[in-house]
């Protein structure tokens, strides 16, 4: 079965980061999209169970999706350039 959290709205100004998903007990499958509306790149960052912190940069006025196995917390992290924008979705799944 699937959950389609709600669209979250980021605004994060120089060097900030947020959390804005966490599974402490143990992690899900789960869709991760970014969509970056300003023009600063910013950083996803994900927390899966017994693997490597992954961050990925998504540039000004671009998107991301991701399908994430086991994910602990979904974060974004603004770079020193500028104040950055969006709106990160996230669904969950036992797929």
């Amino acid at each position: 079965m699937a959950i389609v959290l709600p669209q979250q709205f980021f605004n994060l100004v120089p060097i900030v980061g947020k959390s804005y998903y966490e599974n402490l007990a143990g992690g899900i499958n789960a869709a991760v999209t970014v969509n970056n509306n300003s023009d600063q790149p910013v950083e996803l960052v994900l927390t899966r169970v017994n693997a490597p912190v992954i961050t990925y940069t998504i540039p000004a006025f671009n998107s991301l999706t991701l399908q994430v196995h086991a994910l602990l917390v979904a974060a974004l992290l603004s770079t020193a350039s500028g104040t950055t924008f969006g709106f990160i979705e996230i669904s969950t799944s036992d797929f």
